[in-house]
């Protein structure tokens, strides 16, 4: 491949990126939203009991799916259409195996049901049937992608997104019921698993054979190690809210929460970025050229890096402001546990996890997080009895640090990439030390020239300041 091709190669291959993120954006932002309509028609007990029901619908689906339909990432792009299908069919059979025994773990008739999941034990079978269905429906948020069709893969999110948001926003602005949510919850999973089989019949059928075997075995044996280490990486990230769940009342698990609803932001962009690499570099991989393939994940992070850091030090720097446009003042407790997390999520532009899969490194994946995962839970319940909400967010914070330390070393270890030229770290820098100047000067501004100023006005004329500044600074690379 001539460098005229690797070009325009790189320039698809953005520009993909960017459509894949401007869709996840959009879900994202409607699932930011959400939470705006929700604290103004339901009371504190009942907003917290909503957020608890996603927090077990994240652990679940950390652990039941197991990584399987990320891995089609690794299986598909290398097989010929028949054995695609069947990868396929094997997946969605895994799913509903495992979808069916979750359900069966958060439902009430589960006799070690944890106590702080009892506030939702009342809705009977409402919790473990959507539960059932969000696991198995969850390859339509892979499988368009994987097969490179784009343009499906915007149609099937953005209804899906739209279809949450507007049911969602609907029962609770009429009703303010939380059993009435959960209906329109399900009906939401149905839809998500109509438009997926719908997919897989189009463009794959349902013909036989549905399983083999050898191939199922040898797709557990990849997966496993990376669905495990994935699985300890989400449970790693959630222990502080298990912890904030368990140590404090539901309104403030509730305001807790909010803040974690800033790592979407981040996944916004590192999901949409990675999604549109992967393929690309699974096929350097299999070539052996694993210095292009660490190049092409050092630009893609890079590009997260230019986006994502000003936006995390507007976050920062207008928290309180931030928290009570959006979800009332009565949730203003998020604020200093937002600024905690901000912290962690700037070692999270350096995304790593995708290079690991690539390089077969499950196994060291898996002891790597269960080891920092015992290391992040003490120090988030630890914090969270001292230091109340904000210092139970510093398990996971620390833990990602730690992460990546140990990861950046493993890399270099197998891949023969030293650190110093594993990422554009010089890239980073820059945009680290202009996002700190931009962020200082805005809210310096906005502190004495708008103090008394309405928290909008604070907000307007903070992200107009760092925006100016970070863009005039950054412009050759914005261009």
């Amino acid at each position: 491949m001539n460098a005229a091709t690797k070009a325009i190669a790189a320039q698809g291959l953005a520009r993909r990126a960017f459509s894949l993120g401007a869709v996840k954006a959009f879900d994202q932002a409607l699932q930011f939203l959400l939470p705006v309509v929700l604290v103004r028609c339901l009371d504190g007990a009942t907003f917290g009991e909503y957020r608890l029901l996603w927090l077990a619908v994240g652990t679940v689906m950390a652990l039941a799916t197991l990584g399987m339909p990320g891995a089609l990432y690794y299986f598909l792009p290398r097989s010929d259409a028949p054995t695609r299908r069947l990868y396929i069919h094997q997946t969605l059979a895994f799913l509903a195996t495992t979808g069916l025994l979750a359900a069966l773990i958060v439902s009430p008739l589960n006799p070690w049901l944890p106590a702080t999941l009892h506030p939702l034990a009342k809705y009977g079978a409402l919790v473990p049937a959507f539960v059932a269905l969000w696991v198995v429906s969850v390859l339509l948020d892979f499988l368009p992608t994987i097969e490179e069709r784009i343009p499906l893969q915007a149609y099937a999110t953005i209804s899906v997104a739209v279809a949450r948001a507007l049911l969602v926003a609907g029962g609770a602005w009429f009703t303010a019921d939380m059993s009435v949510i959960l209906w329109l919850l399900l009906a939401t999973a149905l839809l998500k698993l109509a438009l997926l089989l719908g997919y897989i019949g189009r463009f794959h059928g349902w013909g036989q054979p549905w399983f083999s075997g050898p191939l199922f075995a040898g797709q557990v044996k990849y997966t496993a190690p990376f669905g495990f280490s994935s699985a300890c990486y989400v449970l790693r990230s959630q222990a502080d809210q298990w912890v904030a769940a368990t140590l404090f009342t539901l309104h403030s698990f509730a305001a807790f929460s909010i803040a974690a609803i800033l790592g979407q932001l981040v996944n916004i962009f590192r999901t949409s970025v990675v999604e549109a690499f992967m393929p690309s570099m699974s096929r350097m991989e299999a070539a052996g050229d694993f210095k292009s393939m660490m190049e092409m994940n050092a630009r893609a992070n890079a590009m997260v890096g230019m986006l994502l850091l000003p936006l995390l030090g507007f976050v920062f720097a207008f928290a309180e402001d931030l928290v009570s446009v959006v979800y009332t003042a009565s949730y203003v407790d998020a604020a200093p546990v937002m600024r905690v997390y901000i912290v962690g999520m700037v070692a999270l532009v350096v995304e790593l996890s995708s290079v690991l899969q690539l390089l077969r490194q499950g196994m060291f994946s898996l002891g790597m997080n269960v080891a920092v995962l015992a290391c992040a839970v003490p120090l988030s319940w630890f914090g969270g009895l001292e230091l109340g909400l904000p210092g139970a967010a510093a398990g996971s914070v620390t833990a990602l640090y730690l992460d990546r330390l140990i990861v950046l070393r493993r890399i270099a270890a197998i891949s023969g990439v030293p650190v110093r030229e594993q990422q554009h770290w010089r890239s980073f820098g820059r945009y680290l030390a202009w996002t700190a100047g931009a962020t200082l000067t805005a809210w310096l501004t906005v502190r004495y020239l708008f103090d008394d100023a309405p928290h909008v006005v604070r907000l307007i004329v903070g992200a107009a300041t760092l925006g100016a500044l970070y863009c005039a600074g950054n412009w050759k690379r914005f261009r």
